[in-house]
């Protein structure tokens, strides 16, 4: 992916982010809740009585009576009747349609028309004619100057002062471990 490089920085930075505004908003509640209150004084003017105003109760209605009616009789129809068709008979005195046969030898054989094959006229050679070859002239040689070769100033080489000499160390003795006896 093209973006992995981005994650740790992304997650450090969105780490830092949250832990610096955490902060704020905990201390911002709790200077909240320490707050103190203002109070607010009481007023004392009585409060306006309201007068009750006296239960309403709604009047029995007595049940109205429906009357009952006598169940409609449907009238009996009939049952329809179909009639019976006599089914459908082919006359028997009828010829049956014969197709007419043809015999081989009335169908007229196809034939083919030969056509005469068709002339191509002969096309004349043509004749490329011929061309003198261009002459180029001849351009005169042209001469390049030849510049002086510049002169380098010799310079003198620098001198590298010389370095003061390191004071010498005194020579320290090789320290030398004790020898371990050889277990046998």
């Amino acid at each position: 992916m093209a973006y992995d490089h981005f994650r740790p920085s992304f997650f450090l930075l969105l780490l830092i982010t949250s832990s610096l505004t955490g902060n704020t908003i905990q201390a911002e509640a709790r200077h909240l809740l320490e707050s103190a209150l203002p109070e607010i004084p009481k007023s004392e003017i009585p409060l306006p009585q309201i007068p009750s105003l006296p239960k309403s109760e709604l009047p029995t209605l007595p049940k109205p009576e429906l009357p009952t009616l006598p169940k409609p009789e449907l009238p009996t129809l009939p049952k329809p009747e179909l009639p019976v068709l006599p089914k459908p008979e082919l006359p028997a005195g009828l010829p049956k349609p014969e197709l007419p046969s043809l015999s081989k030898a009335e169908l007229p054989k196809p034939e083919v028309p030969t056509l005469p094959k068709p002339q191509i006229p002969e096309l004349p050679k043509l004749e490329v004619p011929t061309l003198p070859k261009p002459q180029i002239p001849e351009l005169p040689k042209l001469e390049v100057p030849t510049l002086p070769k510049p002169e380098l100033p010799t310079l003198q080489k620098p001198e590298l002062p010389k370095l003061p000499e390191l004071p010498k160390l005194p020579e320290l003795p090789k320290p030398t471990l004790p020898e371990v006896p050889k277990s046998p």
